[in-house]
């Protein structure tokens, strides 16, 4: 944990002021940058290409929330953020760490399952950051998607596409981006990798409007 409570600052700016984390929270949240840059590139992107009537109008599924890092950013720059998970300690603490940021009053926070859930939601675009097994996931050459410890890489995917063909995946470094492309071959993909303090995090891979 030691490693993680240096890097703190790294993954909530406003650490100080408030901000709750728990264990899994800490090797799990996505760090505060590349958050920011992926809750920017989605609302540029799609509102850049969007037709719809309500232009600069964007709901965004976060479909395993966590402690919230991903929600925050989201919640800056889109107008409405679903934020999801199934632990409700963690999903306290994104509530106390979106009031920490001011955003609160636009993310509404759903106790559950994403995967059960997926069928009754409407959004324009869904984020999946699914649990990766640790930081065991680092052991490993190349990450099979297939080994995700609840439901696999296309599971997650497919099920995304019940509310929106824009789906963005955080996943880790070490997966191959033919694996990734698979993921839903019919639509455009872009894969990004994510690097902070020149250390290779994850990648994204945006699908649909957003690539």
């Amino acid at each position: 944990l030691r490693k993680y409570w240096n890097q703190r600052f790294d993954y909530f700016s406003r650490f100080d002021e408030g901000i709750q984390i728990d264990n899994e929270g800490w090797y799990s949240v996505t760090p505060e940058a590349i958050a920011e840059h992926t809750a920017r590139r989605i609302s540029q992107l799609y509102n850049s290409r969007s037709q719809d009537e309500d232009f600069g109008r964007i709901c965004v599924v976060d479909a395993f929330c966590g402690v919230g890092g991903n929600a925050i950013k989201f919640a800056e720059w889109c107008e409405h953020v679903i934020a999801i998970d199934v632990d409700p300690g963690r999903l306290q603490m994104a509530k106390n760490n979106a009031a920490v940021y001011g955003v609160a009053d636009r993310i509404e926070f759903i106790l559950g399952d994403f995967y059960e859930l997926a069928p009754s939601l409407k959004a324009d675009v869904v984020f999946l950051s699914p649990p990766w097994g640790g930081p065991e996931y680092q052991s490993t050459k190349v990450f099979d998607l297939d080994a995700l410890p609840v439901k696999t890489g296309q599971q997650w995917v497919d099920r995304a596409r019940l509310i929106s063909d824009n789906v963005v995946c955080f996943l880790p470094r070490n997966c191959r981006p033919e694996d990734l492309a698979a993921l839903a071959p019919a639509l455009p993909c872009d894969i990004e990798m994510n690097r902070i303090n020149g250390f290779l995090k994850a990648v994204s891979v945006y699908f649909g409007q957003l690539a």
